[in-house]
């Protein structure tokens, strides 16, 4: 919080005094009632505050990012967090990964690995990874089919990563396979 931030928190919370003060004294013969109101409006309000917080994964959730494919060539328009995703289809399972030209492999968090028809828990983890959060344990994996823009590729290398992940890693042992052109908007992919 910086120095003007005070400031405006004890204006706000005035006004709101000023304003419940006002309900209060204009409904206080049915005071049930209008806490009964005030408290669903409070709940709209922080159900509000709450989807507005969370309305950017809610909408990569629900609406990921639509790839254009022509022939062999397929164009990834960057999302609002400046990542670009893609959806994949392993084993029969639709699985997100976020685009990683710094990792080296292809990585599946704990959650896509089970959804992909691994068991993590039955995995061996000796491999290691350096992440950002420091290093972390990993686990060799074959995946039987990968698909991705209509392509089927099989026995791909991947590995499972034995920490904390929220989405899985599309690295460079995949984006090898293409001709990647990277501009702020776009990524193109070109078989």
């Amino acid at each position: 919080m910086d120095s003007q931030d005070f400031p405006r928190l004890i204006y706000l919370v005035l006004l709101g005094a000023v304003v419940a003060g006002y309900f209060l004294l204009e409904n206080r013969d049915r005071l049930g009632k209008t806490a009964q109101q005030a408290a669903i409006w409070g709940l709209i309000f922080l159900g509000a505050i709450a989807i507005a917080g969370m309305w950017r994964d809610i909408r990569r959730s629900a609406f990921p990012t639509e790839v254009f494919v022509r022939g062999d060539t397929m164009e990834v328009p960057v999302a609002e967090d400046g990542h670009f995703y893609l959806m994949v289809e392993i084993n029969g399972a639709d699985v997100l990964f976020v685009v990683d030209t710094g990792a080296t492999d292809v990585v599946l968090s704990r959650e896509d690995a089970v959804r992909a028809g691994l068991d993590p828990d039955k995995l061996d983890y000796f491999g290691t990874a350096m992440t950002a959060n420091g290093m972390v344990r990993t686990a060799s994996v074959r995946l039987d089919s990968f698909t991705l823009g209509g392509e089927t590729d099989r026995n791909v290398s991947a590995v499972v990563n034995g920490g904390e992940l929220d989405t899985s890693l599309l690295g460079m042992s995949y984006l090898g396979q293409f001709h990647l052109t990277l501009t702020p908007e776009r990524l193109v992919l070109k078989r």
